[in-house]
């Protein structure tokens, strides 16, 4: 393999992550309208941090880190 085979390889995976960050996202509008509803803060600092703990690479938890706060900033955005 050379260079541009692994570039097809992340560019591969790449796109895969935008499609799961797009159904991610669908998924918190109506994890957002549901809160707005029921008169719940976006802010579930418990979850984070239970979904936090399950990470041991710190790489993913700082990926995670971010996926929270752009959640939370979508809901916000909802609510």
């Amino acid at each position: 393999m050379d260079l541009i085979d692994y570039r097809a390889q992340i560019d591969r995976v790449d796109a895969e992550l935008q499609r799961l960050l797009h159904e991610r996202m669908e998924i918190v509008k109506k994890v957002a309208e549901y809160k707005k509803e029921n008169g719940l803060p976006v802010l579930d600092s418990g979850r984070e941090k239970e979904k936090l703990d399950a990470i041991d690479c710190p790489y993913t938890q700082k990926l995670y880190k971010t996926l929270f706060e752009l959640s939370r900033e979508y809901q916000e955005g909802v609510i």
